[in-house]
């Protein structure tokens, strides 16, 4: 079961925390407390107030598993069989382990677009995942939103030993590289402009007409 904390429960219904305290107080939708008396939601709360019925939902619940290349199967492999394990232990059926090689920065992963569209179609129940960063590298939270507006959940078992840390590694090492390749670009035009008389003639005049604009 997936808790939410108020500001980010009235995110994913698009009201705002105001609006949670009053319906809390008036009895419209009642907030959890934790032993310190902490408001909190779950996603059970979530599909109550959307009135979808999960007694009769025969959507499906899938492991997705991720490694960035294939000398990391073994990585993979002890990933789906840890997550197999994990639902097991809690009665959850699987109906589909997938298993995908590519980059957490790359958002063109076959299996994984594939994944997604079958959540677009009213297909998955539940994703599970060893970890954030299995799923998605950057930008896991705007995901998981965009799930839950298709009544998917996403279950993040935290399992830090099975996100391999020199994926993390070569990743920034790949942002890096894009990036100096960007300013490397940018510093190549530059020349190419101080270089070209008519380009810099244009922009100086650009620029004595702006300063006149704002006289």
């Amino acid at each position: 079961m997936t808790n939410y904390k108020p500001k980010d429960f009235a995110g994913l219904l698009g009201v705002s925390v105001k609006t949670l305290q009053r319906w809390d107080r008036e009895g419209i939708l009642k907030a959890n407390r934790t032993p310190t008396d902490r408001r909190y939601y779950t996603y059970d709360q979530y599909l109550q107030f959307k009135g979808i019925h999960t007694e009769n939902d025969d959507r499906q619940t899938v492991i997705y598993a991720r490694v960035s290349t294939r000398n990391q199967t073994d990585n993979l492999q002890n990933q789906a069989a840890f997550l197999r394990q994990f639902c097991n232990a809690r009665g959850m059926i699987v109906d589909q382990c997938i298993e995908e090689y590519g980059s957490g920065l790359n958002y063109n992963r076959k299996k994984w677009n594939q994944l997604l569209d079958e959540v677009m179609e009213q297909k998955i129940r539940t994703i599970i995942v060893t970890h954030k960063d299995r799923f998605v590298r950057f930008g896991y939270d705007w995901f998981e939103k965009f799930c839950m507006k298709f009544n998917t959940t996403i279950v993040v078992v935290n399992n830090e030993e099975l996100s391999p840390r020199e994926e993390l590694v070569q990743d920034i090492v790949s942002i890096l590289h894009v990036f100096s390749c960007r300013l490397y670009g940018l510093r190549k035009y530059k020349k190419q402009i101080e270089g070209d008389e008519e380009i810099a003639k244009e922009l100086q005049d650009g620029n004595k007409s702006n300063r006149g604009t704002e006289g």
